[in-house]
């Protein structure tokens, strides 16, 4: 059985690192939320560009945009479950 002050001290750690996650876990977000945010992004390649410029054919411009976003952020999407998965894991792992 422990005693009093054992047990205090098992909490306290529990205590510390519920409280770093945490704050680690609340920056992660805030970076995730400030690289996302975007009002207009060009997210093409100058020969891309180029080719489609030349074109004249706004709407295929802004359909390659999109599909350019769109692939983008699949990565992001995938490391972020990963990070939560991780989360997780720590987490059982401390209580």
């Amino acid at each position: 059985m422990l005693t009093r002050v054992e047990s205090q001290k098992k909490n306290s750690k529990k205590q510390e690192a519920r409280s770093k996650t945490s704050q680690n876990l609340a920056s992660c977000f805030l970076l995730l939320a400030i690289g996302l945010y975007s009002q207009n992004s060009q997210a093409q390649c100058a020969m891309c560009r180029a080719s489609l410029e030349s074109s004249g054919n706004v709407s295929q411009a802004e359909a390659v945009n999109d599909g350019i976003i769109y692939l983008m952020i699949i990565p992001y999407v995938l490391v972020a479950l990963i990070a939560f998965a991780v989360y997780r894991m720590f987490r059982k792992k401390v209580d």
